[in-house]
């Protein structure tokens, strides 16, 4: 790179890091206030009052936000200012995204990652001519924001597909004929709770169904389970079989209670935890497939997870399983719905696999751009 000089980035400008702290943050605050997290937060006083460019200090991520003005800053973030005269401020901050690597393989820390200021002292960034600089900002400019409008659409079309499969599961749910009828789930099924064990239990050793396991499955991923040590010997009533339909029960993260998954062939004995509600019933009667995409349609999430008021619920409880009213077409009806339902998702399937790619394509153009640019390429 004729005419590059490489300068650590503690020659280049002024690093600091704030002297306020999380509680220090109002709603309505007159300044911008920066912290770890990706939200700017505000404040009612101001540290600084220059451009800057403003980094987390702890934390997974380590990317840089370009502000211009008045703002406070946590005593865990770092802000880069007072820049060199023959420095230009974009062309430090995409060079910063471009070295998205560095600053988690340095941050110290066995639990939360930190940076120390040295980190950001130490970092050598190549420097060509403030006006080659500029050259290949106005590049980095159009080209970046021509990759996040693509990204934006390919985002948004990912969540159409789903909202779209979404909209057609109800709607099989909702337009229906005379010959269906509506039942309390109590009437056909029983529920169990799952096992409760901890580290210190002595016994029995064996595959558990977790809160874990359920992420968007639709049926129990049974060769990625682990396992868990219960107190004794298991009952057969713990025992899963194939059918049977686990539901999250209670959980922390309220967006995962009410998920659900259908149990496929076992091939040892398997139980679940305590935090999984266990839905078993006559699967010559009832379809297993249609009753799980009923369980798993939105609605019925929504009406599981709703409590007084509307107030979003951190568990479900068998009461409201066995009150819970299913509507049931014949059974073979059943089965040709399923077959339909499943069609609809392997589509929709489809189309979020063409939009991953599409997005990964596209960061890998973003990164393919970025060291094109600083290798004195672009």
């Amino acid at each position: 790179m004729d005419g590059w000089k490489t300068v650590p980035l503690g020659k280049l400008c002024t690093i600091s890091s704030g002297d306020s702290d999380t509680q220090d943050a109002v709603l309505d605050g007159p300044y911008a206030f920066f912290d770890r997290s990706k939200t700017i937060k505000r404040s009612t006083r101001y540290l600084h009052d220059c451009e800057a460019l403003i980094i987390p200090g702890e934390g997974k991520e380590f990317l840089p936000k370009h502000f211009s003005g008045k703002f406070d800053l946590h005593q865990r973030a770092y802000a880069l200012y007072g820049f060199a005269p023959d420095l230009d401020i974009r062309f430090l901050y995409h060079f910063l995204h471009h070295r998205s690597d560095y600053f988690p393989s340095v941050a110290v820390g066995a639990t939360v990652k930190s940076l120390r200021r040295r980190h950001f002292a130490d970092l050598p960034v190549p420097v060509p001519s403030l006006a080659e600089q500029r050259r290949i900002v106005d590049v980095l400019d159009e080209a970046l924001e021509g990759i996040a409008v693509a990204k934006a659409h390919a985002e948004e079309n990912f969540l159409n597909a789903r909202a779209l499969f979404e909209s057609r599961l109800q709607s099989v749910f909702t337009h229906r004929d005379g010959q269906w009828e509506v039942r309390p789930l109590g009437d056909f099924a029983s529920f169990k709770n799952g096992l409760n064990f901890d580290k210190n239990s002595i016994g029995q050793t064996l595959p558990f169904v977790g809160v874990a396991d359920f992420q968007d499955n639709d049926f129990a991923p049974i060769e990625q389970l682990g396992s868990a040590t219960i107190d004794g010997v298991l009952a057969d009533g713990y025992l899963l079989k194939r059918d049977d339909i686990l539901i999250v029960r209670s959980n922390g993260s309220k967006h995962l209670v009410g998920r659900s998954m259908l149990i496929g062939d076992l091939r040892e004995a398997t139980s679940y935890s305590g935090f999984v509600i266990r839905v078993r019933f006559d699967a010559s009667q009832v379809f297993p497939l249609f009753l799980l995409r009923f369980l798993k349609c939105q609605t019925t999430r929504q009406t599981l997870t709703s409590g007084g008021g509307g107030a979003n619920i951190t568990n479900i409880n068998q009461g409201k399983l066995t009150s819970l009213r299913i509507p049931l077409p014949p059974y073979g009806e059943q089965i040709t719905i399923s077959g339909a339902i499943e069609e609809m998702k392997e589509e929709t399937r489809n189309l979020e696999k063409s939009y991953r790619l599409k997005l990964t394509s596209l960061d890998e153009l973003r990164k393919s751009l970025l060291n094109h640019a600083f290798s004195g390429k672009l």
